[in-house]
């Protein structure tokens, strides 16, 4: 399966939860986006953490393939009051210097990526005690649960979609910056929940892998008619509190300086 986001683009950008202000504080006190660091943000989208860094006193760039999504961070951006440098190319060939990097982070993205090429890339951008951290903030299907009752549906119209059934962590990450030569694993996860209005969360399903980055229009739009009916009809009310897991590992790029 090989989505294009850049299809379902408005969608990502009004319906996709960003990471919670959480997940910086947490980094942060690992020594990571902190004030005045240089942090490249590899497949960005529409710029979620390259954003929150940015908020936070760093100087971020952004990297990613689709110019849709781009487009859509640089209004986010604009929104926000923060700036953002951002790049058309791929994390596997960011087009950097070398050893320039005080961070490379990859939100919501690693598996999409060649991760091998992805982390020797990041290693060859990052200074010789620069960090890597990959982040993840993904629902959470439970038995009987909004969540798994929509992963059904989205098999259901896309058999091509196995990303359902998932935890929320992540250990082959961990192998992936072990084997790049990364040192000093760490990781942490922890729970929320993220409130959604049925219509939002149509909107999230529309903007996923499985929704709007692979299926025709037509299919779409089938799709997220049945999405209402259901939540109409097993999930009635004006809010959804849909549970969520924040996961990150992170490392260091080498020996320090």
């Amino acid at each position: 399966m090989k989505p294009d986001f850049g299809a379902t683009a408005d969608d990502y950008r009004r319906h996709r939860a960003g990471f919670p202000d959480s997940l910086f504080d947490r980094l942060a006190g690992h020594g990571i986006g902190v004030a005045g660091q240089r942090v490249v943000d590899l497949g960005t989208g529409t710029g979620t953490l390259a954003r929150g860094f940015a908020r936070r006193g760093c100087r971020a760039i952004g990297i990613d393939p689709s110019e849709a999504l781009l487009g859509q961070a640089r209004e986010l951006d604009a929104e926000a009051g923060v700036e953002v440098e951002y790049r058309v190319a791929r994390a596997e060939d960011t087009g950097l210097a070398a050893g320039t990097a005080d961070v490379v982070a990859a939100g919501q993205c690693w598996h999409w990526f060649d991760r091998p090429a992805a982390a020797r890339e990041a290693r060859r951008v990052l200074h010789p005690d620069g960090r890597m951290v990959i982040a993840h903030f993904d629902w959470i299907p439970l038995s009987g649960n909004v969540v798994r009752a929509t992963e059904k549906l989205i098999e259901a119209h896309n058999p091509a979609w196995k990303l359902g059934g998932g935890s929320g962590i992540h250990p082959w990450w961990f192998r992936d910056l072990a084997e790049a030569g990364f040192r000093d694993i760490e990781s942490f996860s922890y729970d929320v929940a993220v409130p959604y209005t049925p219509e939002a969360w149509r909107g999230r399903i529309r903007a996923s892998a499985g929704v709007g980055a692979t299926l025709p229009p037509e299919k779409v739009a089938a799709f997220d008619r049945e999405l209402a009916a259901l939540l109409a009809e097993r999930f009635p009310g004006e809010r959804l509190a849909v549970p969520h897991r924040v996961f990150a590992v992170f490392a260091r790029s080498g020996q320090p300086r």
